[in-house]
């Protein structure tokens, strides 16, 4: 079942236009903080710099950024390489471009992490079956809908026909009495 809407979300894609085809906007290098408490998710620490006015000087100040891990390869310890711009909820508007270097567990003995075209892939697939399974719950609810009137409208006329009935009985025993 082809939808519609998923031809649109491929055209996106290929076009790198819009949500599917997001890009890598930039590159940051951070420390991981916190792995495996959440799934897909790492905390990461950015040093950046904070003006203090009343000395007039710049401080080392941490940025902590929660960040999307796909295939839940990085480990607490690990330097990595992440991607601004690839909004994976409201609190992860980062995802992870490489591991720059491991902390206790090699590379070798985890799983890989996806490149920005599986990402796309990924979310592409995620996109059609979305709108397919939408498609077919609006056509589930159309027939239910048709079936629900076509069995209001049978009771409808069986309504009828039991009044008229009625009323037919009710004429032909006044039309005898009348004529007694």
């Amino acid at each position: 079942m082809s939808a519609p809407g998923a031809s649109r979300v491929l055209e996106a894609a290929a076009s790198g236009i819009g949500s599917a085809g997001r890009m890598y906007k930039g590159s940051k290098t951070g420390v991981v903080v916190s792995a495996g408490l959440m799934d897909k998710t790492v905390k990461i620490k950015l040093w950046g710099q904070k003006w203090e006015k009343h000395v007039s000087k710049s401080f080392k100040y941490p940025h902590y950024h929660l960040v999307h891990d796909p295939s839940n390869s990085v480990r607490k310890g690990d330097v990595i390489s992440i991607a601004a711009g690839w909004r994976a909820s409201s609190q992860k508007k980062h995802v992870v471009k490489h591991i720059i270097a491991p902390y206790g567990t090699p590379i070798d003995a985890r799983p890989p992490v996806p490149t920005e075209e599986e990402l796309k892939a990924a979310y592409i697939a995620e996109r059609v079956a979305k709108i397919e399974r939408r498609q077919a719950a609006a056509a589930q609810r159309r027939e239910t809908k048709q079936r629900e009137l076509a069995e209001a409208e049978e009771r409808r006329a069986a309504k009828l026909a039991k009044a008229l009935e009625h009323q037919q009985a009710g004429a032909t025993k006044t039309s005898i009495a009348d004529v007694d």
